[in-house]
């Protein structure tokens, strides 16, 4: 039997199968990151463009997205198997990888700079779990459940938070705006339950832009997040805006404590998934539903200047990312991380794509 992320069990984390080694998608053709309330008045610098539409009846429930440039990985809200897509930059399917876990809700997907990709099985549309879990989807093929346990009571959150430095933070959807941000209080562990803390809270108004299936709540109701990949800014959305903060190193709580930039999103059903393109400078968002866009959003003008760290050259070369001004153990990690994904992505296209 799979492993069940809504509820403990005795044993440990279930077997992956070919799980999407993420690394730092070097070689799909992105540059590579090197470095790492009140709400501003909504400005618009440029139109939302469609990239493209999915679908594939199989991804009619998008929740998490992550953008790497010319590939994204997205994720389906609910289902009994942790699953996540490769998607072309056309929104066709690549392969669709999975782990031997049987979610309970998972909400919200973000990867970590050692390849690691996340998933938060936070949702709990009636507030009824003992506890959550972030599944670990590694590199190496394997995964694990770490449950978690809020400090106040249940909650629903469809929204994770992965700071630079690797640490999760979950946010709630409340329908009255004010959402609190929770933190693990120990290391995770797949063996037991880590309590958590609240140490934020991210308080919204109501914006008046249409979308979404609630009416006019869904302006307040958080959906999902994302943390840029030069680690520059976090962004959170709900069903019909996205609030865009700048971030400096891994300080969540201090960012979400200063005012953001907010943009109005296009018009969507079910608006949930966000992510950070791959060169850092704009936002991706996609919504439930089949056909389904992915579009391309520009930061709202209050967050743009601080888009920094990204490449307008070439996609740096092996030996430029160990070169000898980084520490050994960076250096390391990032031809680890250039091979895995060298030998995933040459097995990718030795197999036929999925329709």
């Amino acid at each position: 039997m799979p492993e069940q992320a809504g509820r403990p069990r005795s044993g440990g984390g279930g077997r992956a199968t070919r799980v999407v080694p993420l690394g730092l998608a070097v070689v799909l053709g992105v540059v590579l990151p090197v470095g790492a309330t009140g709400v501003a008045a909504a400005e618009e610098p440029g139109a939302p463009v469609v990239r493209c539409s999915i679908t594939d009846p199989a991804l009619a429930e998008i929740s998490g997205l992550v953008d790497l440039g010319e590939r994204m990985l997205v994720m389906n809200d609910g289902g009994e198997q942790v699953a996540v897509t490769v998607l072309d930059s056309g929104c066709q399917v690549l392969e669709t990888r999975t782990a031997d876990v049987d979610p309970y809700d998972p909400e919200d997907l973000a990867l970590a700079a050692d390849g690691t990709l996340w998933l938060a099985d936070a949702g709990d549309n009636n507030a009824s779990r003992a506890t959550v879990a972030l599944i670990a989807l590694r590199p190496d093929g394997s995964a694990a459940v770490h449950r978690l346990s809020y400090p106040d009571g249940a909650h629903d959150s469809e929204a994770l938070l992965l700071a630079p430095d690797g640490t999760p933070y979950l946010v709630t959807k409340e329908v009255l705006g004010s959402s609190g941000v929770y933190r693990p209080t120990a290391p995770l562990s797949a063996g037991t339950t880590v309590p958590m803390e609240r140490v934020a809270t991210v308080n919204l108004t109501l914006t008046g832009t249409a979308g979404g299936p609630v009416g006019r709540a869904g302006q307040l109701l958080v959906t999902g997040g994302a943390v840029a990949g030069d680690g520059h800014a976090l962004a959170l959305r709900t069903y019909t805006d996205a609030y865009v903060w700048p971030l400096v190193g891994s300080d969540v709580v201090g960012a979400l404590a200063g005012t953001p930039a907010r943009t109005a999103l296009p018009e969507s059903p079910q608006g949930e998934a966000i992510s950070f393109t791959g060169d850092n400078r704009q936002l991706v968002v996609a919504s439930e539903g089949v056909p389904g866009d992915v579009v391309v959003v520009p930061l709202p003008a209050g967050a743009a200047a601080a888009a920094t760290g990204t490449t307008d050259g070439p996609v740096p070369s092996l030996s430029d990312l160990t070169s000898s001004e980084r520490s050994p153990i960076t250096s390391a990690l990032i031809a680890a991380a250039v091979a895995t994904v060298v030998v995933w992505v040459g097995s990718l296209f030795r197999r036929r794509p999925k329709a």
